[in-house]
């Protein structure tokens, strides 16, 4: 009698959520066929899965670096397809990390490929749990609240100083910790920042004033683990929009990242001493419903080019640019924001941005094998909408994107390698 088959994952010790791993399956028998289903359940208790089916070689061995997918919830040569292929139970449910001091447990199951090949079928031949952290060894998690700032800074295990940077959301608010903790295991510094609606911050984002970020950047500045001069910042989305109204009115960030932000101010207007940009219009009209019922607001905001008060004056800015562009963005329309800040910059005589386009990635791009939210609940527009992105193309995007920002900060803001 063989022995039972195993699940190996490698490495075998602390993984972070941004790092490959090799799954494999030992002692099946020769070409045995066999289907692999991953399973996470977030904090909340929603469960996501993937799936696929596999053939073992003369061996009896199945390496997911070597063996394509033969079908399932994706198929080819995908090593990490069972994390960035997981799909909610519940529709257009988006995967988030909320507390960053306990890992995602992924289960990881073999079943018998004989038998039906669906999500449920197939004898359970063997299981493994891999634990997928967001905090790699001793990171060091600082909650801030310091003034008005509500924050949590994250640092490199061993003493300072490092590049700093500020990390920002989109809408939703809150304070979300994943990107800045994984980004702190590579070197950085990372103060991961609130704005509204969150402790005793504003509940809406009406009016976003600038000064508060003012302070933001002159508490990272200031820290004593917290290279200078320079700082650098992270946006996505709304963050990336205020990103770009940070470094029109503020001093001191010398490297900026924007993935799918806008140019114009979007659903509040941004005020600084006695100026002020007003929001564009909403153009109602222009949205669509999709074949599926969902709505699709990538036309529904007006131009900043015809109402040009919206416009943010990022020809003010003293600061190098990465623009990461998701193509197939649905939420708004990340690209030409991108192109006409870079318009906007050169005709100014400024540094021209580095701009990244990745044909079919939608809003999220994540840090990498975060599962594509193609669809879901965006809280300006109080209904489900579409974000844009293939699956695949994706989660290329992501895992490309996270070593394009780390390079760019490392390049700008003096750092490792």
């Amino acid at each position: 009698m063989a022995a039972a088959p195993t699940v190996v994952v490698e490495p075998a010790g602390r993984v972070c959520w941004d790092e490959p791993v090799r799954i494999a399956v030992r002692g099946l028998a020769p070409e045995q066929p066999v289907a692999l289903r991953a399973s996470l359940r977030d904090e909340k208790g929603a469960l996501f899965r993937a799936h696929a089916r596999y053939r073992a070689d003369a061996r009896g061995q199945l390496d997911l670096q070597r063996a394509p997918a033969l079908g399932g919830s994706f198929s080819g040569l995908e090593p990490m397809g069972l994390l960035w292929a997981l799909q909610p139970d519940k529709p257009f449910w988006r995967l988030v990390k909320r507390d960053v001091q306990t890992p995602f447990a992924l289960e990881l199951e073999v079943l018998d490929g004989h038998e039906p090949a669906g999500p449920d079928g197939g004898r359970v031949l063997a299981r493994a749990v891999h634990e997928r952290h967001f905090m790699a060894a001793g990171v060091r998690r600082v909650p801030v609240r310091e003034g008005r700032v509500r924050a949590t800074l994250f640092l490199p295990p061993e003493p300072g100083p490092y590049p700093g940077i500020v990390d920002m959301f989109g809408v939703g608010g809150g304070l979300l910790e994943y990107r800045a903790s994984l980004l702190a295991g590579k070197g950085f510094a990372v103060m991961a920042l609130a704005y509204y609606n969150y402790d005793d911050l504003p509940k809406g984002m009406d009016a976003m004033h600038m000064e508060y970020f003012e302070e933001a950047l002159n508490f990272l500045r200031s820290h004593p683990e917290v290279k200078g001069p320079g700082i650098g910042l992270l946006g996505h989305s709304k963050g990336g929009e205020l990103g770009l109204a940070v470094t029109s009115f503020l001093k001191g960030v010398t490297a900026a990242v924007i993935i799918n932000g806008s140019v114009a101010a979007v659903g509040g207007t941004i005020y600084y001493k006695d100026e002020s940009v007003p929001s564009v219009s909403l153009l109602r009209d222009k949205v669509k419903i999709t074949k599926d019922g969902i709505m699709d607001v990538v036309e529904g905001l007006q131009s900043p080019l015809v109402e040009e008060k919206s416009f943010i004056p990022v020809e003010r800015a003293d600061t190098s640019f990465l623009f990461l562009v998701g193509q197939d963005d649905h939420n708004w329309k990340s690209e030409f924001y991108a192109n006409e800040a870079s318009k906007r910059l050169q005709a100014h005589g400024k540094e021209k941005p580095q701009i990244i386009l990745y044909p079919e990635a939608g809003h999220y791009i994540e840090p990498p094998y975060f599962p594509l939210c193609r669809a879901g609940m965006h809280l300006l527009v109080g209904a489900n909408i579409l974000f844009g992105g293939e699956p695949r193309a994706h989660a290329v995007a992501q895992v490309d994107a996270w070593k394009q920002l780390q390079t760019f900060f490392h390049k700008h803001l003096g750092g490792q390698n």
